[in-house]
């Protein structure tokens, strides 16, 4: 079908005539609530009314209680102020250009059940007790980030996770305190994170999708989340009551304000790049093909992969995506956000981003997935891409390192391809360049670096260092596959080189949930499952028995991140004190990675130190320099207390990391 959005929405005079900075939504207060909609191209819009009960079923609406029709104003806006209290009434807009669509506000900030209509909400009344002194755990740099993506339902769902089974799955399943294996004294849950060490956790989309029905609350259902409804609302099926537009909102500020309390700051995953519907989008009911970029053709592009794409360079829908993260930083005091295919978004709105949230906390993180899914009519110079990272110069906007990530395990599209630490070969650039975080670095051969891959990031915190995320194969799971005639033994061994790698690597560091479990992800058929975003619970929640089985894998993890956190010299915060304090040394070994930390140089109270990589399937001996060195990093054990001395000749055993403190 073709579209006009190409002819009217990309001229100027388009934007200068219609942007419009005032506010939008239904603002309340106890006296009236003002309601504006922007559809400068409606011919009339309504305001539907529903009262306090919206609903004839569960997935269609009652009749109206009220339609008013609302007046034209400026810029494109549409307006009704009604007096008295209208705390939680549900309203619509109804709204007609060639056709009459009824759609939610967009910047509906409570939703009632599967998002089907919003809601007028007094938001001081969604605060749990204590909300006015919640504070963001400190973090003095963005390079102390440790970051553990996690997916609210997954993370308590299975019955060894100890959580009441009325919150497992839930908001109020993701801090309930004291939880362990039941019958253990093994923590789980909450109680798990503290203990590994984390500072923050990456929350998979908790806004309002459009995939779960959020009225069969007892009917196991399970989506990662990538469908976004309704921006500006918590999702329903997180919530003990999702037709009660204020508890999803007190429940998830609860979560919030509990994982403060135990040091641990919250990452929302946004997914602005696309919406779960298209022509049946909120968005495109109320001004039809304004919010999407279409191709040279009229129609409506796709490089998100999923049926659409937002068009961030236009005026009102960069508004829209800053006016969200700025309210979500607000209102729920998140302290970082994760941009899903951040590379559709284009560079001039990252900005624009970054800076408002700097008025909020210049401390609040900003990352996200430097690729798109698809080919974009925005051309590549404005798109948001890792290798355009360049352009914001100091700014703080991290993207994914899949450098890194494909160099310790193999290409995440190559399932049976190995990376360093499983087998293959030829990774040492790819590793070095992980190390610094890809910046610029004289002893890095980025000839050598796969696809030849030059500097992309300024600075250290424009990078994520990791190995896995929800995408792709589980670490230990791609592990299994490359080496599937292997021990486990030596798959734990993998696993633990490439944890160290990770964790002594400079940019912000980031694990998926479960990795230090040995999470997979089984199918019925006993297939790995690579892209379990609507697999059943059996197939994603983390079991927790595993931290029993692998417990020598946990405590390694554990150790490295007590490491990391620790010693500042494995998280530097400007790319000069990498340059200056980073040297690698040639070991004559192929498959091996050896280089020198000076730790005094950023006021650590580990002078120097030596970290070495073999995944090699036989020991090597590397000469030490001269003095008493200690080692705190092996195959078996990490931490920060010496496990033993070693002079002149340290020998690193097959698959194994070696760290080792001078000794003074």
């Amino acid at each position: 079908m073709q579209k006009k959005g190409k002819s009217i929405f990309c001229k100027k005079e388009f934007h200068e005539k219609y942007s419009y900075s005032g506010k939008l939504g239904a603002n309340y207060t106890n006296e009236n609530t003002m309601f504006t909609v922007w559809a400068p191209t409606a011919e009339k819009v309504e305001l539907v009314l529903y009262g306090t009960n919206p609903y004839r079923n569960e997935r269609a609406l009652s009749v109206p209680e009220q339609v008013i029709l609302m007046k034209k104003g400026p810029n494109g806006v549409w307006e009704t102020d009604l007096n008295g209290d209208w705390d939680g009434t549900f309203y619509n807009y109804k709204v007609t250009t060639d056709t009459v669509q009824e759609a939610v506000d967009p910047y509906a900030k409570a939703v009632g059940v599967n998002g089907m209509v919003g809601m007028v909400v007094n938001l001081n009344s969604t605060n749990p007790n204590g909300w006015e002194l919640d504070k963001r755990p400190k973090l003095d740099a963005p390079t102390d980030a440790i970051i553990y993506e996690m997916h609210v339902r997954d993370f308590s769902i299975a019955k060894n996770s100890g959580v009441e089974r009325e919150k497992s799955g839930k908001f109020t399943g993701v801090w309930q305190s004291n939880t362990k294996i039941p019958g253990t004294n093994i923590t789980t849950c909450l109680e798990h994170l503290k203990e590994l060490g984390v500072t923050m956790v990456h929350l998979l989309p908790v806004f309002d999708y459009d995939s779960v029905d959020e009225s069969k609350p007892d009917t196991p259902q399970f989506n990662w989340g990538y469908d976004p409804q309704n921006y500006n609302a918590p999702e329903g099926s997180y919530s003990s009551n999702p037709y009660d537009g204020k508890t999803r909102i007190k429940e998830m500020k609860q979560m919030i304000m509990e994982l403060h309390k135990a040091g641990i700051q919250v990452i929302m995953d946004v997914v602005f790049n696309h919406t779960a519907k298209t022509e049946d989008s909120n968005f495109n009911k109320i001004v039809p093909d304004y919010y999407y970029r279409q191709d040279k053709n009229g129609n409506f592009s796709d490089a998100s992969a999923c049926g659409n794409e937002t068009a961030s360079e236009r005026y009102m829908v960069r508004r829209f995506i800053i006016d969200s993260v700025a309210y979500w930083a607000e209102e729920y005091h998140i302290d970082g956000f994760r941009f899903d295919l951040m590379a559709v978004h284009d560079i001039e709105t990252m900005k624009a981003i970054r800076h408002r949230l700097d008025t909020i906390d210049p401390k609040i993180l900003i990352y996200g997935e430097g690729w798109n899914g698809g080919s974009s009519p925005l051309p590549k110079y404005r798109q948001a891409l890792k290798v355009n990272t360049v352009q914001y110069g100091g700014l703080q906007i991290a993207a994914f390192s899949d450098d890194i990530r494909d160099g310790v395990k193999g290409s995440v599209f190559k399932l049976e391809k190995p990376g360093f630490i499983n087998g293959g070969k030829n990774w040492e650039e790819n590793i070095k360049f992980g190390i610094v975080a890809s910046i610029a670095h004289e002893e890095i051969d980025y000839a050598k670096v796969y696809k030849k891959m030059k500097p992309w990031a300024n600075e250290p915190y424009q990078t994520i260092t990791y190995a896995s995320a929800h995408d792709n194969l589980t670490l230990w799971d791609k592990i299994q596959i490359t080496n599937p005639n292997e021990e486990e033994n030596v798959w734990i061994a993998m696993n633990k080189l490439c944890a160290a790698i990770i964790f002594t690597s400079q940019g912000i560091v980031f694990m998926q949930a479960g990795e230090e479990l040995a999470r997979t992800k089984v199918k019925e058929d006993g297939t790995l499952d690579e892209n379990s975003y609507a697999s059943p619970d059996s197939v994603n929640q983390i079991d927790w028995e595993r931290k029993i089985k692998y417990k020598e894998l946990y405590e390694y993890y554990k150790g490295l991140i007590q490491m990391r956190k620790t010693h500042k010299m494995f998280h530097m915060n400007t790319a000069q004190q990498i340059r200056s304090n980073i040297h690698f040394i040639e070991t004559g070994y192929s498959n091996v990675v050896a280089y020198s930390l000076n730790g005094q140089a950023v006021q650590d109270l580990w002078r120097e130190a030596i970290i070495i990589f073999n995944s090699n399937r036989k020991s090597i001996s590397i000469p030490l320099p001269e003095g008493s060195w200690n080692v705190v990093v092996d195959k078996e054990k990490a931490g920060i207390d010496s496990l033993r001395k070693a002079n002149q000749l340290i020998e690193i055993p097959a698959i194994s990391a070696c760290v080792l403190i001078k000794d003074d």
